[in-house]
């Protein structure tokens, strides 16, 4: 067996001992194109993804009677909520051509 092979995705057997990559899994890439993070590479990223559309379609029918404000508000909530796990565990973002 040699030593020497590395797997990015696995890590690396060094002399009988399993090292781990340092390199992150992001939950979400980011786009090719433009600013912000494309659809989830992680089953992480799905479970918010459907946690995210479920409470949207909740409150779709939950917050009818409340009226569009309360509606707008809430939405903008968990927009905003979608947003900063998507900043924190997502590839940072940039501004991007779809070169790299």
């Amino acid at each position: 067996m040699n030593n020497n092979n590395f797997d990015s995705q696995k890590g690396a057997m060094v002399q009988g001992v399993y090292l781990v990559s340092n390199k992150q899994k992001y939950w979400f890439p980011a786009k090719r194109y433009g600013w912000g993070w494309g659809l989830p590479s992680s089953w992480q990223g799905w479970v918010v993804f459907v946690i995210y559309f479920s409470l949207l379609g909740l409150g779709t029918l939950l917050l009818r009677p409340w009226g569009l404000v309360a509606y707008l508000v809430f939405v903008g909530f968990i927009n905003a909520l979608l947003a900063t796990v998507c900043w924190l565990k997502g590839e940072p973002p940039r501004w991007r051509w779809g070169k790299h």
